[in-house]
């Protein structure tokens, strides 16, 4: 229960987190695609425009992914506390 197990735990938690994220920013991503196409095709220079679709693109995900997302955490919180006496043992 060395370095290699801390390792490991922290390359999970960095996979959950990515996996976690990965919806918004994806989206997020794909609207501002559209909104910068959308700006090149109407010869629109407004800076401005992107930000309120893609909040409203993140908003709209972040409800439609909170299950999945609460139970993603539930159960990565719920494995490292289960963790705990094996890595007090492993000392």
């Amino acid at each position: 229960m060395g370095i290699d197990y801390f390792t490991d735990i922290s390359n999970q938690a960095i996979k959950v987190a990515l996996m976690i994220s990965a919806p918004m920013l994806l989206g997020s991503l794909v609207m501002g695609i559209l909104v910068s196409l959308f700006q090149a095709v109407t010869q629109i220079n407004e800076q401005t425009l992107s930000f309120i679709p893609k909040i409203l693109v993140i908003v709209g995900l972040l409800a439609l992914s909170a299950p999945w997302i609460s139970d993603t955490l539930t159960t990565f919180t719920r494995d490292l506390i289960i963790s705990i006496p094996q890595m007090v043992r492993g000392q």
